[in-house]
């Protein structure tokens, strides 16, 4: 629940360099005690862990796609491609250490893939910070796919071109101050990377934003550590390939965090009304129907009520749209606060609106809309509004939701009616004292 918390709740750092250069310690530091152990570690256990990063890889690549198109995020659109390449870096990784392995001469020299998969995703990181910001983007999302997959594959082959091209392969110097100095060019494109990624703003506050600060750290900290390691498979190589996978674990998890978020709040979407946020008529059906099934089962009654707002029309042109609206949302607030926890409010269509009651007889439901018109009267805010209301009661006014629909329905129009006879009458009197007078 913690991690939750915190991955759903992102802090930024204001001043990350005194962390950093902490952290960056830490990790030589950690890296040098590693060095001083005598342990060799199992080359299956080396080639299980790149087996689970690949699989991590291809799994974010998944999902950050998935929010890219719930969101229309291109950095999660390059961010996943990007993934998606550093999984077949890792399967290749394996046969290119093996090969070193088996030959013990190539045993102090680093596998060029893990020079390349780490460089490629550190860089490409950096690149993600500016890259929505500066370059203009078509709007197709076909377009959008096909430029980034340009993009990814066009770093893919320069890394791998420089890193090839370079006469002197990555080595391992045993009695050197740092063993494995290749290590470090990686080490600080995750170190910017992370600065960068830190400073930008966020405005979805979405976790997978706060979890790439993570991981590049993380990274960071796996290079520092590894560029200790004297050889292919000891301490230090074996805690930092640990790390590497916490940190796919890490935003992988934020990944999903995110992806759960969007699916709720589709679903909301769907049963609910945008402008008030009570329930829309699809909603208001199906709680009918469930209504209907359960009272039908505990043969208890539950009521609906049917309400229009009086005059839209007249404040629409009388104050504007804005006004109305609000009329709108002023309903639906009041209808929230005389609703219980068990009962259902909805937007039935443009200025009506409906109110669900389980457990409710007419009595008490007559009750309830006492209570909606004395908070309307009670409202001072400008205009005044007033709503006719009509109830409908199961199993007394119908036992289908058609049939409660055209009670309520038929009872609204009634009590309509009634106020307008009403103000004529009222009218009328206030006429003829006048012309008596």
């Amino acid at each position: 629940m913690a991690v939750r918390e915190i991955l759903k709740t992102p802090r930024r750092v204001e001043h990350p360099w005194w962390l950093a250069a902490v952290a960056c310690s830490g990790a030589i530091i950690l890296g040098h005690f590693l060095r001083q152990l005598n342990i060799v570690l199992n080359p299956l256990a080396w080639s299980s862990a790149e087996i689970i990063s690949a699989l991590l890889s291809f799994t974010i690549a998944a999902s950050v796609l998935i929010r890219y198109y719930g969101t229309g995020n291109r950095v999660s659109l390059l961010l996943g491609l990007t993934f998606g390449v550093t999984g077949f870096i890792h399967l290749g990784a394996i046969f290119e250490f093996y090969d070193r392995f088996l030959k013990p001469a190539e045993q102090l020299r680093v596998p060029v893939s893990w020079m390349i998969g780490q460089t490629l995703l550190g860089l490409l990181l950096l690149v993600a910070c500016i890259l929505n910001q500066w370059l203009p983007w078509p709007r197709d999302p076909g377009k959008n796919v096909l430029a980034l997959a340009s993009v990814v594959l066009a770093a893919a082959f320069l890394v791998t071109a420089t890193f090839l091209l370079i006469p002197i392969a990555p080595s391992i110097r045993p009695h050197s101050p740092t063993p494995r100095p290749w290590e470090l060019l990686p080490a600080v494109v995750f170190l910017i990377a992370a600065v960068a990624l830190n400073g930008v703003k966020e405005s979805d506050g979405f976790a997978f934003d706060t979890a790439l600060v993570w991981m590049a750290g993380l990274n960071v900290t796996s290079h520092l550590i590894v560029s200790q390691s004297e050889r292919l498979l000891d301490a230090a190589a074996g805690v930092a390939e640990l790390v590497n996978a916490v940190s796919y674990i890490v935003l992988l998890g934020a990944t999903l965090l995110d992806n759960a978020r969007l699916f709720r709040q589709v679903r909301t979407l769907a049963i609910s009304d945008s402008l008030t946020g009570l329930a829309n008529y699809r909603h208001l059906v199906d709680v009918l129907q469930s209504e209907l099934e359960r009272s039908g089962r505990t043969n208890r009654p539950f009521s609906v009520l049917l309400m229009d707002l009086d005059g839209l029309k007249r404040i629409n042109d009388r104050h504007g749209h804005v006004i109305g609206s609000r009329a709108l949302c002023r309903v639906a607030a009041i209808l929230r606060l005389n609703s219980r926890s068990i009962d259902t409010a909805a937007r039935y269509g443009g200025d009506e609106f409906a109110l669900v009651l389980p457990e409710t007889h007419p009595i008490a439901a007559q009750q309830v809309v006492t209570r909606i018109l004395n908070c309307l009267e009670a409202d001072e805010e400008v205009p005044q509004l007033s709503i006719s209301i009509g109830v409908a009661t199961f199993p007394k006014s119908g036992s289908t939701v058609q049939q409660l629909l055209e009670y309520a329905d038929r009872a609204l129009y009634a009590m309509k009616e009634q106020s307008k006879r009403g103000k004529r009458q009222g009218a009328g009197n206030f006429e003829g004292l006048r012309n008596g007078g």
